[in-house]
């Protein structure tokens, strides 16, 4: 006898035209059906006029209304399909499954195939492309990983003859009524998620089959109380990871044997931390909330587990090993995320050709030039000069300057650490047994690094290989970077290592949480080594955050926020102080050693030069190089400016105008951060050094010369792009010539060392004890002297403190500290020496001054020498290379320790960063997944509208699975 079907419709409005559409559109489906169903019964869950109109002008035979609240299974279970006695089999549908005319006829064909069949389960295909299969059968991993068999494939017939799964979306599944009476229907603890693979897994434990009927289709809209939503928008999103992480944590509490489920049920929480880092990695922080919530969720709904295990023990005739044959193994799981080279938008991502398009040659070679360039640094242990200083002895002492506390410089001075501190830490951690001889070597590798930085920057613009080489080239050499080198600034030479690569993640960073991650990070060292570029680098954020939500609707967005995450997190001491102090601009003062180098003047001869792209007045060393006039030197540079102006006029003007506004932001903040002076070397005002924003702005116009080249000639004019490429980079050789022959000329700032800036007999003693004192005292003009005190054995690149530097009011500290010097110095008759030890103070250096000493400033050094050798408790050590040395005979006193509430503060802010920057380096890391994603959108931003397309499809399948889902189970 044919079966009679009882079709099952719950409904659950939710206040929008569609529930009542669609509830009409499937009744519509049903009256359709080439085998009409024996009896309709409509759950409305929530009570809207429109819908509770449309279930009653149908033809069902009973309509029960019940709480909004209430779930797809809790709404099966309350009609009880199994007590209907002219009923043998249920049909579960919901307002958004609508079937094809011969659906229900073929479902039913297959059910009466075979006794042993419990479940049929149709196609389920996307309501506005029926080409599109939303699932057709489900299994699960060893470790119980739910995978949909097909989900969000296109449907060719490839699973027509498809037929024993071990479970299916609950969506339409046709059921017998004895198996939905024995098995006691859905499990209410699923939330929503699995129902289907579920029902399936306890169907085939006791005894039965479940079967696919793939040519009979349900089309399903994804906005029903049935099954999981569509993943359209975040809040979506969310609930989804929700329902699938609660009903994998039941599911493994289900399953599980029963002496193993309280071990389970005490790993929920430590599991739930272990996968917070891999969603982490995954790049899927928006499932964090999710995941803690099923997991408080899983462990106190101790009931749902009990009623679960207590059904399965009932029905159970068969073993767990049964259902191993149904089981998605490993290698079938790799193979549903095979790759997929093609874009979204049916671009195909080229190959990046770094050895076969000639950057593994640009980077050899620019090593070559880079040791003929600093030949003598490869034997230097410590580099020195200009803005250099030496590193800390040791790894530790390296990280123990960025902790918020005692300042290695100042009398018992308390504040943040600059964060450029942690960059110095990291770049000594490189070179653990000597630190110092990191920057060595980082000078030696600047020209390849800076070559390798550009040739990637332009892989975001052009994938023209020689491009890419002349982007290597042009940014390798740039004035400005080049001057840095010979002068010794290091944080700016770092800038400029960084902002390329700064370029090619951020630049993407809406793509993708990798991109995201690894931006955040490099902003945040761009930012503490330059802090004058964050007001540019913040429009540039601005700008990128309202075109996501103009152009994207959004998308991206958030990933666009976190990008500057680790930077506040960073700049938050200081941020806390300047709020305290009601001044602020002392947190754009340059990091490392405060130094009045060569740089242009804040005129307008010397503006000029910075809008032309030079940070010093020697026009790149040729003012020094050459004799004869020297104004033809900014020509040299003119092609390129030339091409960055014309890029907003090619088809890629979009990028133009981007790479345009870098520009002018980079030029801009260089003009501006000439004339203000927040820092201060021995009394006098240093200004900001505006080189740091000309390598902005070298990244803009650098960038608009590669998109004038790239899409503003024709193909057929290739060797046009070659002759104006050539005479671009034949320009930045010539105007490189004066800086990379400095170091063999004897121009260039840099020195062989010191390895510390006290006396070696301080060094000693400092090298094991950073709280060794020494007061420093360097004689000025007009009867006065600067006076330092500083801990360690040497001042340190790592160790200098903004907040000394840019100090503008005198606290009693330095109150205590310059009437220490002036007593010294004019030989008073107070016991100082014992001022001093009770300070903590072990030595006093009177430095020697420069060579071109004043003949005012000898006769204050003069005078100062004669003091103190006078003084009583102290014993001269004698005379130096950094100066005359004395020594304190009376018993010193420990450098007075940070108060107990410093250091509070200190593991706050430590625990802060940490926390941040290790969220930062896991989303940053690249996994399988990400490396899939990045090779289906196209390496280039922005491409050219011109660009033909590859007409292939894209395969759009494991949208799901490449998701993290439940994880855990029985086996």
């Amino acid at each position: 006898m044919p079966a009679r079907v009882h079709a099952l419709v719950v409904v659950r409005p939710d206040g929008r035209t569609p529930a009542a559409h669609h509830l009409r559109r499937t009744i519509a489906a049903l009256a359709l059906q080439t085998r009409a169903v024996d009896r309709l019964t409509i759950v409305l869950c929530g009570r809207e006029p429109g819908v509770l109109t449309a279930a009653e002008e149908s033809p069902a035979s009973a309509v029960v209304e019940l709480p909004a609240s209430t779930s797809f299974a809790e709404a099966l279970a309350a009609v009880a399909p199994d007590a209907d006695p002219d009923t043998d089999a249920v049909w579960l549908l919901a307002q958004d499954t609508s079937p094809l005319p011969e659906a229900l006829a073929r479902l039913v064909a297959a059910l009466e195939l075979s006794p042993s069949v419990a479940i049929v389960a149709p196609k389920l295909v996307r309501a506005d492309d029926h080409g599109e299969i939303v699932s057709l059968g489900a299994s699960m991993t060893r470790f119980g990983r739910a995978v949909g068999l097909a989900d969000g494939e296109l449907d060719q017939g490839q699973h027509d003859d498809a037929s024993d799964v071990l479970g299916a979306d609950v969506r339409a599944i046709l059921v017998r009524k004895d198996a939905w009476a024995a098995l006691g229907g859905l499990d209410r603890g699923l939330s929503g998620a699995d129902e289907g693979l579920d029902l399936g897994v306890r169907a085939r434990l006791a005894g039965a089959r479940v079967a696919l009927a793939p040519t009979a289709l349900v089309a399903v809209s994804g906005d029903g109380v049935a099954g999981l939503p569509l993943p359209a928008t975040a809040a979506h999103r969310r609930r989804i990871a929700f329902a699938r992480r609660t009903a994998g944590l039941h599911r493994r509490l289900v399953y599980a044997r029963a002496w193993a489920v309280p071990l389970l049920w005490l790993a929920v929480l430590p599991l739930a931390v272990w996968r917070t880092a891999l969603q982490l990695v995954r790049k899927q922080p928006g499932v964090i909330a999710p995941e803690w919530a099923a997991a408080v969720v899983a462990m106190v709904r101790f009931g749902a587990v009990v009623r679960a295990r207590r059904g399965i023990s009932r029905t159970r005739r068969a073993s767990w090993a049964q259902l191993a044959p149904l089981r998605v193994t490993g290698a079938q799981l790799r193979s549903r995320l095979e790759d997929d080279p093609v874009s979204a938008d049916g671009r195909v991502r080229n190959d990046l050709r770094f050895f076969a398009g000639g950057g593994a040659w640009l980077v050899l070679g620019a090593l070559v030039v880079g040791i003929a360039a600093f030949p003598a640094l490869l034997a230097w242990p410590v580099l020195g000069g200009g803005g250099l200083e030496p590193l800390r002895a040791t790894v530790a002492q390296l990280w123990g300057d960025t902790a918020f506390g005692l300042r290695a410089s100042g009398l018992q001075t308390i504040g943040p650490a600059d964060p450029f501190a942690v960059v110095i830490a990291i770049v000594g951690s490189l070179w653990p047994v000597e630190p110092s001889r990191a920057l060595v070597v980082l000078w030696v590798l600047a020209l390849p690094l800076a070559a390798l930085g550009g040739w990637f920057a332009a892989t975001r613009v052009t994938e023209r290989s020689g491009l890419r080489l002349l982007a290597g080239v042009v940014w390798a050499l740039s004035p400005t970077f080049l001057t840095a080198l010979t002068q010794g600034r290091p944080a700016a030479v770092m800038v400029h290592l960084l902002l390329p690569w700064l370029f090619y993640a951020g630049s993407v960073a809406h793509r993708s949480w990798s991109a995201a991650g690894a931006a955040s990070l490099l902003l945040a060292a761009v930012v503490v080594c330059a802090p004058s570029l964050a007001p540019a680098l913040g429009l540039i954020w601005v700008g990128a955050v309202v075109l996501a939500i103009a152009v994207r609707a959004g998308r991206g967005v958030t990933r666009l926020i976190w990008v500057v995450v680790p930077a506040l997190a960073l700049a938050l001491p200081f941020a806390w102080r300047a709020i305290a102090t009601g001044d602020g601009w002392w947190m754009l003062a340059d990091p490392g050693v405060t130094w009045l180098g060569p740089q242009v003047a804040a005129d307008a001869a010397g503006r000029s030069l910075l809008a032309m792209g030079f940070p010093s007045p020697d026009l790149a060393g040729w003012a020094e190089f050459v004799s004869a006039p020297v104004w033809w030197v900014p020509l040299l540079v003119a092609p390129l400016a030339v091409l960055a102006l014309v890029a907003p006029l090619t088809p890629r003007w979009s990028a133009g105008v981007a790479l345009l506004v870098i520009t002018a932001l980079g030029i801009g903040t260089a003009l501006g951060v000439v004339g203000i002076s927040v820092a201060f070397a021995e009394s006098i005002a240093v200004p900001l050094w505006p080189g740091t924003a000309l390598s902005l702005a070298w990244l803009g116009v650098l960038g608009g010369a590669l998109v004038a080249l790239d899409a503003g000639l024709d193909d057929r004019l290739s060797l046009v792009r070659g002759a104006v490429g050539a005479l671009v980079a034949a320009g930045v050789l010539v105007l490189a010539v004066p800086s990379l022959t400095a170091v063999a000329r004897d121009a260039a700032l840099l020195t062989n060392g010191p390895a510390s800036t006290l006396p070696a007999y301080v060094a000693a003693r400092g090298a094991g004890d950073p709280n060794v004192g020494t007061l420093v005292l360097t004689p000025q003009r007009e009867d006065a002297a600067a006076a330092q005190v500083v801990w360690g054995g040497s001042e340190t690149l790592g160790s200098q403190s903004t907040v000394v530097q840019t100090a503008t009011v005198v606290t009693a500290q330095d109150e205590q500290v310059a009437n220490l010097a002036a007593g010294l110095m004019a030989g008073s008759a107070e016991d100082l020496a014992s001022e001093l030890a009770d300070a903590g103070i072990a030595f006093v250096l009177l430095a020697h001054a420069d060579a071109d000493e004043a003949d005012a400033t000898r006769a204050v050094r003069i005078a100062a020498e004669t003091a103190i050798d006078q003084r009583e408790g102290l014993e001269a050590v004698g005379s130096t290379a950094r100066g005359v040395l004395w020594r304190v005979v009376t018993e010193v006193a420990p450098r007075a320790e940070a108060p107990a509430s410093v250091h509070r503060v200190a593991g706050w802010i430590t625990a802060l960063n940490l926390v941040i920057a290790g969220i930062a380096v896991l989303l940053a890391v690249p996994t399988a997944a990400t490396r899939r994603e990045a090779r289906r959108t196209p390496r280039v931003v922005g491409p050219d509208p011109r660009e033909r397309r590859d007409p292939r499809p894209v395969r759009r399948a494991d949208a799901d699975v490449a998701a993290p889902t439940a994880e855990e189970g029985q086996s």
